[in-house]
């Protein structure tokens, strides 16, 4: 079957694209283990800025959301201070690679493609599935009806070309995550498809939540892994340890009722099976 995909970038972004391929003195290395952190006196994280409610700014530009505030546990446990750098899913793993982060919390599902050039954190800390945000007079209730029809996308995301494969949609991709519902309020586009979770919490906004809603059920479950350069051994096993502690606590549960979101059968089960951990 025939799929499009059509991918726009701002002239923003393509400087951007341009500014990461060049390293930044002063910054992360790509393997600075915990000693090295710690003797900086900064954990430096790559966290979504644009992506409510795990990460965006609030009224005075500090990114907030449930990353940033994992990101802040970390740093507390390090006993160093906490820098975010705002990263979009076509630049975030090549500012891990590059050394201008030293861990990225960014909504970066787990595919063994991205195991091949970053360090993965096991377990993983979220699970995800996709949908489409449609306005409510669509009168779309099924994924095949999204056949022939532009869909907004967000560049880099993983199953753009699984949704334009399998359901035959037209997928128009920008950067970022506001320039696509900005698309979708101008009427560029059918729906937004884009990772569920911020797509619910898109509809906190009464704005929102007034003309669109989520009719169709959720694909592509896939878990979200954080991430370390490869060859970081030290804080990979921190963060990791960290991980296991956050489900035992079930610490995850109660960010995500912090900021609105129904607590994920993932989540739920994870602290379920960490609960009663001795270690």
């Amino acid at each position: 079957m025939r799929h499009t995909i059509r991918t726009f970038l701002t002239t923003g972004a393509l400087a951007l694209a341009a500014l990461s391929a060049v390293a930044l003195p002063g910054r992360a290395g790509a393997a600075d283990g915990v000693e090295a952190i710690k003797k900086r006196g900064t954990l430096i994280v790559g966290v979504k800025a644009d992506y409510r409610p795990f990460g965006f700014r609030d009224p005075s530009g500090t990114i907030i959301g449930l990353e940033p505030d994992l990101a802040a546990d970390l740093a507390k446990r390090l006993g160093v201070k906490l820098e975010l750098v705002p990263v979009v899913s076509a630049n975030r793993i090549e500012f891990l690679q590059q050394g201008k982060v030293d861990l990225l919390i960014a909504t970066l599902s787990d595919k063994p493609e991205r195991r091949r050039v970053v360090q993965a954190i096991d377990p993983q800390y979220y699970s995800d599935f996709v949908n489409v945000l449609l306005p409510k007079s669509s009168g779309i209730t099924d994924w095949a009806q999204l056949k022939g029809k532009p869909l907004c996308a967000t560049s880099g995301a993983w199953y753009n070309k699984d949704v334009a494969r399998t359901y035959g949609a037209e997928i128009i991709a920008f950067d970022g995550s506001e320039k696509p519902l900005f698309a979708l309020k101008q009427g560029n586009c059918i729906g937004y498809v884009y990772d569920q979770s911020m797509l619910q919490g898109k509809l906190l906004d009464d704005d929102w939540k007034a003309n669109y809603a989520l009719p169709l059920k959720g694909i592509l479950d896939a878990p979200w892994m954080m991430a370390v350069a490869q060859g970081n051994t030290t804080l990979q096993t921190m963060v990791e340890d960290a991980t296991k502690d956050w489900m035992k606590t079930g610490f995850i549960v109660d960010e995500e009722k912090k900021w609105g979101i129904e607590p994920t059968a993932y989540s739920k089960a994870m602290h379920e099976k960490y609960k009663n951990a001795t270690n």
